[in-house]
């Protein structure tokens, strides 16, 4: 969305592009990961399955993390396409990466949540075109052990290359013709959460 239409969003909402079946997360990865994950539609060696991987429905937020695909080791920009149902099934067990005392009740209960789920989500400032912090947030979702199995396995649908649209739009944006660099963007629109997932991950729209 453009900057000109940022306005009246709730706090913590997610927003995305999505289908009736899938979402679209972003990750950024070096070329020797992305590139067969590109080829084989789903992400295969030496991607890592052991380690932690953050999934980003918001592009933009992508882009404030991988510095528009300039950040070494963030090289290229994956757009995927996973189904809602895993989606959804990340997020109901989820856990706050910041403890929170009316989610919670204490923090040794936080504690606990934390180490036994496989998915962890914070909330960070969405941001513009010109990467500037918005007083919304967006959401990031952190993915491990049997999360990071079925991502792999079960619920992505396609893995595209998108770096060359992300390096345009940052000439655009480079070139202060905000507005075609606007048209650029993922049709990113306010996801129906479930109420139960909603509460649990205290969103407010």
């Amino acid at each position: 969305m453009g900057e000109d239409r940022m306005v009246s969003v709730p706090a913590r909402q997610i927003r995305a592009r999505f289908s009736a079946d899938t979402i679209t997360v972003y990750q950024a990865y070096p070329p020797e990961i992305a590139l067969p994950a590109v080829a084989a539609g789903r992400f295969v060696a030496p991607f890592k399955r052991e380690r932690m991987t953050w999934i980003k429905p918001s592009f933009l937020w992508m882009m404030y993390r991988c510095g528009w695909a300039t950040k070494p080791g963030q090289e290229r920009v994956l757009s995927i396409d996973i189904t809602r149902e895993g989606f959804e099934w990340a997020l109901a067990r989820a856990c706050l990466s910041h403890y929170d005392q009316d989610l919670h009740g204490d923090r040794a209960t936080w504690s606990r949540q934390l180490k036994a789920s496989p998915v962890r989500v914070q909330w960070d400032p969405e941001r513009t075109l010109h990467l500037s912090a918005l007083p919304h947030r967006s959401l990031q979702v952190g993915l491990s052990g049997e999360a990071v199995a079925r991502y792999v396995d079960d619920w992505t649908v396609s893995v595209t290359d998108i770096t060359p649209t992300v390096h345009r739009v940052r000439e655009l944006v480079r070139a202060k013709d905000v507005r075609a660099a606007a048209d650029h963007l993922p049709a990113e629109r306010s996801y129906p959460l479930p109420r139960q997932i909603a509460a649990h991950l205290d969103a407010t729209g």
